[in-house]
């Protein structure tokens, strides 16, 4: 195993075990503000122990994003160096940015929020988890900014060996982000909105605190239903623009290995990466183009013909992506979206005709669902990491080439199994707090609890 290789995995580990909490916090803490805007609206207490029981969860997972998410900028430096000299005057803009405009408001309204409970008025305590939900979604933003220039790089010049930044505006209305940004975003709106319908169905079948979880269910359906077909549409308008972009890595994920018009989309391929072909295919005529242009015609380029002309540009290399990591990635991450926009449509049913209490095995479904936004975050996130690849900066800087040169393979692994255990263990910590939560469900009114005797009634007393 060589320094790339295991800077690559380790990177791969602790971004994807990260990135497995940003989506829930963009989507839940949005839930939140609106379930206790509900209540400041209509003073009714059932919406203030909707805020206080999901606000525990998004607290919960806020905390586990932030410490997962501190290594990620250490590692560009440890790891990454020649990647950093070469694009930190471009990089560290948006992360600075990110870090003390953004997460300086999450961070400090956040605390507002928490303690603010009885203390504020809630008009301000209701602005200061507005001003948490808007942070968060624009903390994703400024990190995506930096992603996006590695995916499309703009607003630069190269000088002296390195890129520097010469148009910050080009940097942050970069068009693949203005694609990206609101894939990401709806991405986390749906994953809160299963999380919450998931967690609602666990109290429903138990029917425990049914005021609560009945409501939660309706607002989360309705949520998570207009977020997955969001994710659907701007899903498509990106696929048209990497196809203008960044076609090899739309070429791979399709297994398309040779320049068609029109070209058909495959369903299964059994792919034969050392021949570069497919041996079997289910295709749907012209489907790809219409993919790639809403048209039932358009040339869309093969492998082939992309390999040659990036060799033609770049010079001699292998210009090819992994392609049935990334042809399954893409099958497994539509077939993720597809279950969900089903079970959404049946739980706006359901919930519509309140047939759930009838329908048990549904409740059951829901709950079990839980995970699959999840796997369809990872599966896109690779998808757009790994078919970048041999690129590590597109067309400017290629992987092998950023990785740093002064970090011996023994101190590479001896940080890969420190992360490792570390991870292992916040995970533990997690799934026992989210559940312990999950399982007590909503704390009883202070007024309440004094009456029948309880004590810590609440958590934020």
């Amino acid at each position: 195993m060589t320094e790339l290789i295991l800077s690559r995995l380790q990177f791969a580990l602790t971004t994807s075990y990260h990135f497995l909490f940003v989506p829930l916090t963009l989507g839940l803490g949005v839930l939140v503000a609106m379930m206790e805007t509900w209540y400041v609206k209509t003073g009714n207490e059932t919406y203030k122990k909707m805020t206080k029981f999901w606000g525990k969860l998004f607290l919960i997972n806020f905390a586990m994003g932030v410490v997962t998410g501190l290594t990620q900028e250490f590692q560009f430096g440890m790891n990454w160096s020649e990647y950093s000299r070469f694009v930190g005057d471009i990089f560290g803009a948006p992360l600075a940015v990110e870090a003390l405009v953004a997460f300086f408001l999450e961070s400090t309204f956040l605390g507002l929020w928490v303690f603010g409970w009885d203390k504020l008025s809630k008009k301000v305590h209701l602005m200061a988890i507005w001003i948490v939900a808007i942070a968060s979604n624009l903390s994703a933003f400024f990190i995506l900014v930096a992603n996006s220039f590695m995916q499309e790089p703009v607003g630069y010049v190269l000088r002296n060996g390195r890129a520097e930044m010469t148009d910050f505006l080009a940097l942050i209305t970069n068009p693949h982000v203005l694609y990206q940004f609101p894939h990401t975003v709806l991405s986390g709106f749906v994953t809160a909105g299963f999380f919450v319908m998931g967690v609602s169905a666990y109290h429903l079948l138990k029917k425990t605190h049914l005021d609560v979880f009945q409501r939660s269910f309706q607002i989360a359906v309705v949520f998570g239903l207009i977020s997955t077909l969001g994710v659907s549409g701007i899903g498509h308008l990106q696929g048209m623009h990497l196809v203008k972009t960044q076609p090899m890595k739309m070429a791979a994920a399709e297994a398309h290995w040779e320049t068609e018009n029109p070209a058909g989309l495959s369903l299964y391929a059994s792919i034969d990466e050392q021949g570069q072909k497919n041996n079997f295919e289910v295709k749907i005529p012209a489907l790809l183009s219409f993919l790639s242009y809403n048209s039932f015609t358009g040339e869309v380029k093969g492998i082939h013909e992309l390999q040659e002309a990036a060799v033609n540009e770049y010079g001699p290399g292998n210009y090819v992506p992994p392609v049935a990591s990334l042809f399954w990635s893409f099958r497994i991450m539509l077939t993720a979206g597809i279950w969900l926009l089903l079970m959404a449509m049946l739980g706006l049913y359901f919930n519509k005709t309140k047939a759930y209490e009838q329908n048990p095995w549904f409740l059951k479904l829901m709950l079990w669902t839980i995970p699959i936004p999840y796997i369809a975050n990872t599966a896109g996130w690779f998808l757009a990491e790994v078919g970048r690849q041999p690129w590590i900066v597109y067309g400017l800087q290629r992987v092998e080439q950023g990785v740093s040169t002064s970090v011996s393979l023994v101190s590479m692994l001896i940080a890969s199994i420190g992360f490792l255990l570390i991870y292992t263990i916040l995970a533990v910590a997690d799934i026992y707090l989210m559940v312990k939560f999950v399982k007590k469900g909503p704390e009883a009114p202070v007024e309440e609890s004094q009456k029948t005797g309880v004590k810590g009634a609440s958590l934020w007393t």
